[in-house]
Parts: structure tokens; sequence; C-alpha cells
């Protein structure tokens, strides 16, 4: 009687949500259960051998690019807020251009340039006459390297956030600084980053996440990490319960990330003075320091963006795959399957949470919705693992009842199927399309509900005539960022991908195991000129959201919204909270 009455009380809106939040849930609990389990008695020699191995490197690659992404993101930050110099227009929205290739990609590039078969070390010995062995060179297949690679590719994150937090500081309590004889580099030091900190700690925590989620890059660089542990104990060792476990670890350093992003925030409030925007004026460099900041500023870009995209041109060029092959045909339609499946999908049910959010405003919708945005902080390799697991089981008890009954074998029709694939980057990047399509929907004011309602509208009607044609582009920016993350995805769509069914990914992966770097320039080229395009949009975005700017940003989520989607600390609250004066 309770739950008829239950029923009656909760409309399906909510219920929907909490089918979706409960379904994003399974693999981070399907994770976690397994701490209790036994296995196959390969967890205590993991511990004994590697796992020290797995924590060192993982806590190396955090320390080194937590300081290369600040170091290259807010420099150049506050310089094309702050400063006046060549280049500083096209830098400033150029500069996000390295997260349109992913990190593996750079790497496949670097490692055939910089090798000792490769162009540059084989010119030095063609100049110098020297052998292999009569000079040193930097070893790109590196802890270091790795860094560097991180670093360039992932500082965006900081830039974009930080540059969102130095345009929204009160200019007031800047020329206040300037009045007290603080140079130049005392009012970045002492005013202007500890203002800032908040949206710099949260940038630095989104490039810490995607370091700890890559496969490609580390298990190119023959690096040992959480995500290669998982993947050899899972294919290698054939224990489930022991990948989980390493799962399970890489989980709590995870949320050891998101915790330390919440302390860095505990009691800090920061405010903006004035109702207004103030239109920041430029201190123009000249001489020496004006070429000095463009080259700053070139830095993170050549190495990130240019470098490797001429790098991967000229491979493809003399060397590379017919793209117009059978082949590729195949593997890009594949991809683009995949891809526009799971975008639509994760669109329609982003609309759905945020609808049911607005419309019922609950604390079980509220919830649904929080639940449903954990996926991006867990990376690709786990969610497969949490998926694999309860599918596996589901599978084998279905087959075995079938038998048993009807004497049908029907072997496994979840696990290695395109539907738990498709399911796995949902999970993964649910909150990519949710939080892009909650800050558009930011955008509706309750006196436009109100008009339709007056006008004898109903929630559908009102939906489709009012919150759509508002929410269309949200909604498209939405569908074009989860379309490029689901091309790019490796370790989910590497663990759980069905037989014979490879992508672009799949194939610039397998070509740089075998060492055929040149040929992987196909694909690579293909996935990263797919990244230009949400690239582009986010650039479009970044033009927009200058002080003159803001009333064209009504329509479409900001910039910082965008850019950091999906993430659960919402970056775009904080770029928010970092503005102004401090209380």
């Amino acid at each position: 009687m309770r739950t008829r009455r239950l029923s009656r009380r909760i409309p399906w809106l909510t219920w929907a949500a909490l089918v979706v939040a409960a379904l994003v849930a399974v693999p981070i609990l399907s994770v976690l259960s397994s701490v209790f389990q036994s296995g196959q008695g390969n967890w205590p020699h993991l511990v004994e051998t590697v796992l020290p191995h797995y924590i060192a490197n993982s806590l190396s690659l955090m320390a080194g690019v937590s300081v290369g992404v600040v170091v290259a993101g807010v420099g150049p930050a506050w310089l094309v807020v702050m400063c006046e110099f060549p280049g500083r227009r096209l830098f400033e929205w150029t500069l996000i251009l390295p997260l349109a290739v992913p990190a593996y990609v750079v790497a496949y590039a670097y490692t055939d340039f910089l090798q000792a078969a490769g162009p540059l070390q084989t010119w030095i010995r063609d100049l110098t006459g020297w052998g292999v062995r009569d000079y040193w060179f930097p070893q790109i297949r590196s802890l270091e390297g790795a860094i560097i690679i991180f670093s360039a590719v992932l500082m965006p994150y900081t830039y974009l956030l930080a540059r969102t937090a130095f345009l929204e500081q009160s200019i007031s309590v800047l020329g206040a600084a300037s009045t007290l004889g603080k140079s130049p580099w005392n009012r970045f030091r002492t005013v202007a980053v500890p203002l800032a900190r908040p949206a710099i700690v949260t940038g630095t925590a989104l490039a810490l996440m995607e370091t700890l989620a890559d496969f490609g890059t580390v298990a190119h660089f023959g690096i040992s990490t959480f995500t290669t542990g998982i993947y050899r104990t899972w294919f290698s060792m054939g224990d489930r319960v022991a990948a989980a476990q390493l799962s399970s670890i890489l989980v709590a350093f995870v949320f050891a990330l998101l915790l330390l992003e919440r302390y860095s925030r505990h009691r800090a409030r920061f405010y903006r003075i004035g109702g207004t925007y103030e239109q920041i004026e430029p201190a123009r460099l000249h001489g020496w320091r004006a070429w000095s900041a463009a080259l700053f500023c070139a830095a993170p870009l050549m190495v990130g963006f240019l470098g490797p995209i001429l790098i991967l041109l000229w491979m493809a060029l003399t060397a590379g795959h017919d793209l117009f092959s059978p082949r590729y045909v195949e593997l890009t339609t594949n991809s683009v399957l995949l891809a526009g499946v799971t975008a639509i999908l994760a669109v329609v049910l982003a609309l759905l949470l945020c609808y049911a959010a607005r419309i019922e405003k609950s604390r079980m919708t509220s919830g649904a919705n929080v639940i449903a945005g954990m996926g991006y902080a867990i990376p690709g390799s786990i969610i497969a693992v949490g998926i694999l697991i309860p599918v596996a089981a589901i599978d084998n008890a279905l087959s075995a009842w079938l038998e048993a009954n009807f004497g049908i074998r029907t072997g496994l029709l979840l696990t290695g199927s395109i539907a738990a694939l498709v399911f796995a980057y949902l999970v993964r990047f649910m909150a990519v399309a949710l939080h892009t399509v909650q800050a558009s929907f930011a955008k509706v004011t309750p006196s436009m509900e109100d008009v339709s309602r007056t006008l004898g509208h109903g929630p559908v009607s009102t939906a489709l005539r009012v919150h759509l044609p508002i929410l269309s582009g949200g909604m498209l920016t939405a569908s074009l960022i989860v379309f490029v993350d689901v091309m790019k995805e490796l370790p989910a769509t590497l663990i759980m991908r069905p037989f014979n069914f490879d992508t672009l990914a799949i194939q610039a992966y397998n070509l740089a195991k075998d060492e055929r770097l040149t040929q992987a320039a196909t694909p690579s080229l293909v996935i990263a000129a797919c990244g230009l395009v949400p690239v582009l949009v986010i650039s479009r975005a970044i033009m927009q959201s200058r002080p003159g700017a803001r009333a064209s940003e009504r329509i479409h989520p900001s910039a910082a919204e965008v850019f950091t989607a999906g993430y659960p600390g919402r970056g775009d609250a904080t770029a928010t909270e970092s503005g102004g004066a401090n209380a």
C-alpha cells in the first residue's frame, strides 16, 4: 500500500531520472564491491610486486603535470587578459587548441620524430658524422616525456578557467594594489593569483583526472600506471576481481582529487564589487618584454598542437595509409556510428534529467542529476571493468536458465556487444551533455515559463515552444563534445569493443603498438580533425566572453561553462566565485 501511494506521489519523470542515475551508478558500485571478493589469488602478488610502481608513477605524473599545467596555463591567461603584445588576440583563442589532439596522438607524433631512427636525430648524425652512441639525446619515452606531453595537451583546462577568473576580477582591487606601489609581478603574485585560486585548482584537478584516465600515452611509453595495470590484469591474467580491485584504488585517487579541490575552497568566499563589468585596459608591452610574452604564449601552443599536427601531416603524406581505402571507410563508419548514437542518447537523457529537476524540484531529481554526472570523473578503464562484471554475470545466468528450461544455448548476448560499449560511453560522458544542457537551462527565466502557462500551454507544449528553441545551441554544443570524446576514447573501447570491431582510436593504438608510427598518422589525423570542431565552438564562446560581449551569451553557454562541462566540482561556479574582492 505504501508503494502505491509513493508511486502516485512521485511522477513518472522522477522515476525516469532515478533509473538513469541508478544505471550510471552500477559500474562504480560494481568496482567498489570487488574489494571484498577473493578472486583467483593474484591480488597479494600484485600488491607485493607492481602496486608500489603503479602508485609511485601515478603520483610522479600528477606532481609533474600539476606544475606543468599551472605554469603553461596561468601565465598565458594573465598575459592575454592584462597585457597587449604581438599576437595577443590570436593567442586568446588558439591556446585551447591543444585539447583537439588526444595525448596519445601527440605521443605517437613526437616518438616518431624524436626517436633514434627519426628525422631529427638522423639529420643530426648526417650533419655531424656521429654514430648513435656518440651523443646524448633526451629520451621521449620516459616519465619526464609523458609529463611534458600531458602538460602541453591539458594546459587549456587551467588556461581557460584562469582567464575567466582574471576577466571577472575587480578592477578596483587591482588598481588599489597599483596605488600601493605593487609592481605588475607583485600584483599578479599577491592579488590576482590568490583571487583566482579556486579556478586554478579546478583546472588543475581536471587535468590530473585526465592524466589518471589516460591509457594510450603511458602504454606507448612503457610507464606502469593503474590504467595499464588494469588492462594487463584483465587480459593477461584473466582475473577480473584483481582488475576491479586495482580500479577501486584508482577510484580512491580520483575522489581524493575531488576532495582536495573542495577543500581548497573550504572557507574561501569571493565577491564581485559593483554590478557591471569594467573593460580591462591591457598594459602595452614594448621591446623584449612584448616578444618574450609572445614566445611564452606560443610555447605550449607549439608543443601541444602545431608541432604534433605538422609532424602527423608529414608522416601521413610520406608513408601514411589511404584514408579512403575500404578498411578506413569501415573504421570511420564504426567510429562515427558509436559517436553519433552516444551523442544523441546522451543529449536526450540529459534533457530528461534536467527537465525532471526543473519541473519536479525535489531532492530525488537533484540527487539523480548529481549521480548521473559522476561518471566523467571515473576513467574509462574502470567503467569498462565495472560494466563487464555485472553484464557477464547477467549473460551467464540468462544462458544457464534458458539451457536448463528450454535447451537453448545463447552464449554471451550483452558482453562484447555494441550496446554494452555505448552504455560505457554514456556512463563516461553523460556529465558532459548534462552540465552543458544545465548551463543552457539557466538562460530560461521563470517569467518565460509563466507567460507560456498563462497562454494555456502545458509542460510538454512549453518544452517544445519555449525550452527547445533556447536550448538548441547548448544541445548542439553538448552533442559535439560528446561525439568527439567518443571518437578519441581508447581504454573503454579497447576493453569492451565487439570482436573484429575496430575504431580509428583502436587502429592508431594497434599501429603504434607495432611500432608502425608513420601509418598511425592517418587515423590520428582524422581524430584530431574531429576534435577541432568543438574546440572551434568553444573558441567562439571565448571571443564572446569578453566584458563587452556578455549580451551575446544569453542563449549559448559561456566558454567556461562549456569547457568544464561534466566536472563534478562545477568549474563554471568556481570561476564565478573567484572574481572580485576577498570578503
